[in-house]
């Protein structure tokens, strides 16, 4: 993942050497290196970012164990040539998904995201793509996620308002609304068009 700033790319980068260190070290003069290599990685990420010294500690610097990537879920659902978006609390649009859950299969959280967002119950038809989301989206976010887009079949559901979306809307690729680029981009849902009209459709993934 690169953030466009070298600096900042090399204090996420310290930070995941740190918590690396933390775990498998045994050391405990190592363990209280890494510490401070952590310390000083979330004082870099503030000091290049808005966030609070808190914040920052609070979201990269709170896990534990070899640092990976998050997974994010993204389903396009289709009716009479539209897709389905839902709009979020900030008023735009996005596809439907969210961060992957422990003890569910991408596929499975898929279903679930769907379900909770929507009111909508799915099954998984087949896999658009996996993306690394710096490479594809707008950046809020030192976190290195990976983002999966499955082509989904609705059976049937309706929607309520719920804390997460405020409505949802089918749209033609040339009537999208405006989108939260951090989750869902145009080009994404171009894609999602293009796998949905090719039952030969190869999954795709970020190079």
């Amino acid at each position: 993942m690169s953030t466009g700033d070298k600096l900042l790319d090399w204090a996420v980068e310290l930070q995941a050497l740190a918590q690396t260190g933390l775990f498998y070290g045994k050391d405990f003069f190592d363990h209280e290196r890494c510490e401070r290599m952590r310390e000083i990685a979330a004082e870099m990420i503030s000091q290049k970012t808005s966030l609070s010294l808190e914040l920052v500690t609070e979201l990269y610097c709170s896990d534990s164990g070899y640092q990976t990537p998050k997974i994010d879920t993204r389903s396009a659902i289709f009716q009479d040539g539209k897709i389905l978006l839902v709009k979020e609390t900030s008023g735009l649009w996005a596809l439907p998904g969210g961060w992957c859950d422990i003890g569910l299969t991408p596929s499975e959280n898929a279903v679930k995201e769907v379900k909770e967002e929507t009111g909508l119950d799915v099954v998984v038809e087949r896999l658009i793509a996996l993306q690394d989301r710096s490479k594809h989206n707008a950046k809020n976010s030192l976190l290195s996620v990976y983002k999966t887009f499955f082509l989904c079949r609705s059976l049937g559901g309706k929607f309520q308002k719920n804390n997460e979306t405020l409505a949802t809307a089918f749209f033609g690729l040339d009537e999208l609304p405006e989108l939260i680029e951090t989750k869902t981009t145009a080009a994404q849902i171009t894609m999602c068009f293009a796998a949905a009209e090719q039952p030969d459709w190869q999954a795709q993934l970020t190079k």
